[in-house]
């Protein structure tokens, strides 16, 4: 267990509120020019997602996400997983209107930076399970840190040419 002196405290609850501050970049990046001109049914390859479908799963990592953010400010050790694949499919991403994707994805991570600016600091080391198979404990300034690598990448993916 670790345990934090004020100060320390301070110094990680400044570094979450840099974590909501990052995202909100990325958020206000992504829509620059308004929405991203972008070819929403390109697949890099056969059985890839369409670039449609990979908005659709950061939506759906943004919600599994601000759960585990929410939760941990209470509860600790929980297991939230998600089964990505199964999740686009069954939402039907590759038919959905592509304003109210990006509406809902921009949405959902102003949400989540607002909880993680105000993050309890006595919380940030609260974790949860994302282990499919084995138990995978994550604490929340972990979380915060790969939602931002994760988030990144497929943004990248969905800008390249």
């Amino acid at each position: 267990m670790i345990f934090n002196s004020p100060r320390n405290a301070e110094l990680t609850t400044n570094n979450m509120k840099e974590t909501a501050d990052q995202l909100n970049n990325i958020i206000d990046n992504f829509f620059v020019n308004g929405p991203p001109k972008v070819d929403w049914e390109y697949k890099a390859s056969p059985g890839k997602w369409s670039k449609r479908e990979i908005i659709g799963h950061l939506i759906d990592s943004a919600q599994v996400n601000l759960q585990r953010f929410v939760r941990c400010t209470y509860q600790e050790n929980f297991k939230l997983v998600y089964a990505q694949v199964e999740w686009v499919q069954a939402q039907h991403y590759q038919e959905a209107d592509i304003p109210e994707l990006l509406d809902l994805w921009r949405l959902l991570n102003r949400q989540i930076a607002r909880v993680l600016a105000k993050y309890p600091a006595d919380r940030l080391h609260a974790q949860c399970d994302t282990g499919k198979e084995t138990e995978t404990l994550h604490a929340v300034e972990w979380l915060a840190e790969d939602y931002l690598v994760h988030l990144n990448h497929h943004l990248n993916q969905i800008l390249a040419r």
